[in-house]
């Protein structure tokens, strides 16, 4: 778990993952955190069922590189959105990150934070040396949130902008013997 100002911030295990598919709010119940009235798309659950799912249940994985990190709001004991890792970092040592803002929630500032403690998280993994994400270039808000916290554009396509953050290790960041 990280524990930023505002959130808690939970990598979900593979029950927890069943639980968060299902959206029936047995999630929030194991939790204890209020409902919520979260859906999945069909597209969101193909994915889950093609790709976390089976990574997350790989036992020669760690896990929390491929599983939904949801974050909860300690004021509000809700879950508020997801980021996820899409796999263990490359021979470059590059991870890749994906996120969603519950829409009652954005505009708030959650998602920054949320970044910002995974960017804390990943400067403790020493495989990790950069965190990739890419946006639509028209979602303003999901720019912010990468541009507050330090990424840089480093390609495009037609559609979307490709962000890169190189992460620079601080003596406060090396874990000691």
């Amino acid at each position: 778990m990280i524990t930023t100002q505002r959130l808690i911030l939970k990598p979900l295990t593979y029950n927890q993952l069943i639980k968060y598919i299902n959206c029936n709010n047995s999630l929030e119940e194991e939790l204890n955190l209020k409902p919520n009235s979260r859906t999945i798309s069909p597209e969101l659950r193909e994915t889950f069922e093609q790709t976390i799912l089976p990574s997350v249940a790989n036992k020669s994985k760690n896990y929390l590189y491929s599983t939904l990190w949801t974050a909860i709001s300690i004021a509000e004991n809700k879950i508020v959105g997801d980021l996820s890792i899409v796999g263990e970092p490359n021979k470059k040592g590059e991870i890749e990150i994906g996120y969603e803002t519950y829409e009652e929630f954005q505009n708030k500032g959650f998602m920054t934070e949320i970044v910002k403690g995974i960017i804390e998280w990943t400067k403790t993994q020493p495989k990790v040396k950069s965190i990739l994400a890419s946006t639509e270039k028209l979602n303003l808000a999901s720019c912010k949130v990468l541009e507050k916290n330090n990424f840089v554009v480093v390609g495009e396509t037609d559609s979307l902008l490709n962000w890169k953050l190189e992460l620079k290790i601080t003596s406060s960041t090396i874990q000691p013997f």
